[in-house]
């Protein structure tokens, strides 16, 4: 990602008007056709190569590297924002730190599992791993504070969902107060799965717990889920903390007259003026993301949901990060990277289209 190629030599002017006239992004082109640095970029997408946790399937480790390819099937111009490319946009290489912690985090879980939770060293072993993850979110952390103080806008692509932690604790030091929209099919609600405290399963409650700044969390897509989590969602929304509609309440609402537009006003009203979307792909209808790690039947409709991501501009709300998770294909196949890339493009053209500024 972001090598010296020959198309990264050229100037960010070249790159974008080459784009813009609609031609084919050059083979050793980065995402979306661009391979600008931080400095040419408004918008820096992390890469947090990491699924250590992972419990079912595996693979969302390799998106980030995977998924460039798939952007360069991209037609660039969106309907809703426009032309997001052209004011930069960068997907950051992991720093090499991360790749290390990544891969021992992997074997450790390996031997934690084979060996069951009643071995001599599985306390041992578990400390250590949860250690590991904490070292992945300070990681995370430094490099999108960075960013931020920078003047940068920052997303993330995972990964499975425990990676953008460290992005919203940076978030939190730069902004006072704001609000979650979490798509996915599950509650991420779990105070640890396995015994992991940082698990892709306890995002939500570690960051609903660990961070004030977090008001309130709007959750769609909701299908999946054990009873004490929806115990803890009830007690969030018993505090005017939380709304969700499940997976079935979308559905009906989509065959209901007005229920949509109802739906979204609800949804808007909720919701602050600043939001930080969180999008797990398994959110989505399985047929859309097959091979992601833990699929869930029902979900949500593609155009459903860029409609989703849209009406927050159209009522004013203010996008102040993402992060996109859980996006995995097998070897051999391109159809998760293709509807990933579509995804992660759509929440970029968002998160550039409340900043306000126009292109460079």
């Amino acid at each position: 990602m972001n090598q010296q190629t020959l198309w990264a030599s050229k100037s960010k002017k070249e790159q974008i008007q080459h784009l813009e006239k609609g031609l084919p992004a050059p083979s050793d082109a980065g995402i979306f056709g661009l391979s600008l640095s931080e400095d040419d970029s408004d918008l820096c997408i992390i890469s947090v190569p990491w699924e250590a946790t992972t419990s079912y399937g595996g693979g969302t480790a390799k998106t980030p590297g995977r998924i460039i390819e798939a952007s360069h099937q991209l037609d660039l111009y969106d309907l809703a924002f426009g032309e997001p490319f052209s004011r930069g946009i960068s997907l950051l290489d992991a720093p090499q730190q991360m790749l290390s912690v990544s891969e021992e985090a992997s074997k450790l879980v390996g031997e934690i599992r084979r060996e069951g939770q009643g071995s001599e060293d599985f306390e041992i072993n578990l400390e250590k791993m949860n250690a590991l993850s904490k070292k992945v979110n300070q990681l995370t952390y430094q490099q999108a504070k960075r960013l931020l103080v920078n003047g940068k806008i920052v997303g993330l692509l995972g990964g499975d969902h425990s990676c953008p932690y460290g992005l919203i604790k940076a978030l939190t030091e730069v902004h006072d107060s704001f609000a979650i929209v979490h798509v996915d099919a599950h509650f991420d609600f779990r105070d640890s799965y396995e015994g992991f405290k940082h698990s892709h399963a306890s995002i939500m409650f570690n960051t609903t717990k660990d961070f004030e700044q977090v008001k309130k969390i709007y959750q769609v897509g909701i299908r999946d889920f054990s009873k004490q989590e929806l115990n803890y969602q009830k007690s969030l929304q018993a505090s005017g903390k939380s709304l969700v509609h499940f997976s079935g309440d979308v559905f009906k609402r989509l065959n209901d007259k007005g229920g949509l537009a109802e739906m979204f006003a609800e949804m808007n009203t909720f919701l602050p003026e600043k939001i930080y979307v969180s999008f797990d792909i398994d959110g989505l209808d399985p047929k859309l993301c097959p091979g992601t790690g833990t699929p869930v039947p029902g979900g949500l409709d593609y155009e459903f949901t860029m409609s989703l991501l849209e009406s927050f501009k159209l009522n004013g709300k203010k996008v102040i990060g993402f992060d996109l998770c859980e996006v995995a294909a097998p070897e051999g196949s391109e159809w998760d990277l293709n509807v990933g890339a579509r995804v992660l493009y759509k929440l970029c053209g968002l998160v550039l289209s409340c900043d306000g500024k126009k292109r460079n």
